[in-house]
């Protein structure tokens, strides 16, 4: 069970440092980009440094994806999807997160590379992430972000959420094997929305 609160700060600074670095390997070269050494070496921090907070290449891009989750939350918070019904508002955060992570393609395969994996060891904090997710699209159904530590969620609301989560998670995985485009992934969310809200998108 994750005992970790999404909403508290995620890293000291040199592990942030660490976690920077990594996104800028995984930027500039993908998944085989993300090598220990060079990660400590951009971060500059020794290797205990480094292996005394994460465990493996994927700890460090699950990590990342934490803070690349975390930015998308501020940004979702200042500039809500916009729509008259929960449905089109639904469809509005997902084409932004998708736009979000087709943009920086290397990295985005990278992080779902990393959090596909089925690694017991980082079930906790692929949680993290996908609890994060959960609640802005519950803001985006309900019209409104969740506030800090709002942990007021209905049980209908949690199972619209997950379910919606799940089926862009699983397309995202997808787009990273090639087996999806972004358009064919926006669409697909689109008809999931509808037919998980077929009253156009009816408040939960």
């Amino acid at each position: 069970m994750r005992t970790t609160d999404p909403t508290e700060p995620l890293l000291e600074e040199r592990a942030r440092r660490i976690v920077e670095a990594t996104i800028e390997l995984a930027e500039e070269g993908g998944f085989e980009a993300v090598r220990l050494r060079d990660v400590a070496a951009r971060a500059e921090v020794a290797m205990g440094t480094l292996y005394r907070r994460f465990r493996s290449k994927e700890d460090l891009l699950v990590a990342a994806l934490e803070l690349e989750t975390r930015a998308l939350e501020d940004r979702v918070r200042r500039r809500p999807p916009k729509g008259a019904r929960a449905g089109e508002r639904a469809v509005g955060f997902f084409e932004i997160t998708t736009r979000g992570m087709v943009r920086r393609s290397d990295l985005s395969r990278a992080m779902l590379k990393a959090a596909a994996a089925g690694e017991p060891a980082l079930a906790e904090k692929v949680e993290i992430f996908h609890d994060m997710m959960l609640r802005m699209i519950v803001g985006a159904l309900r019209g409104e972000p969740l506030a800090a530590g709002d942990r007021a969620i209905s049980d209908r609301e949690r199972l619209l959420g997950e379910v919606l989560n799940h089926v862009w998670f699983a397309l995202m995985v997808g787009w990273s094997g090639g087996l999806q485009t972004p358009a064919s992934v926006n669409e697909r969310m689109r008809a999931s929305v509808e037919l998980i809200l077929p009253e156009a998108g009816a408040p939960p």
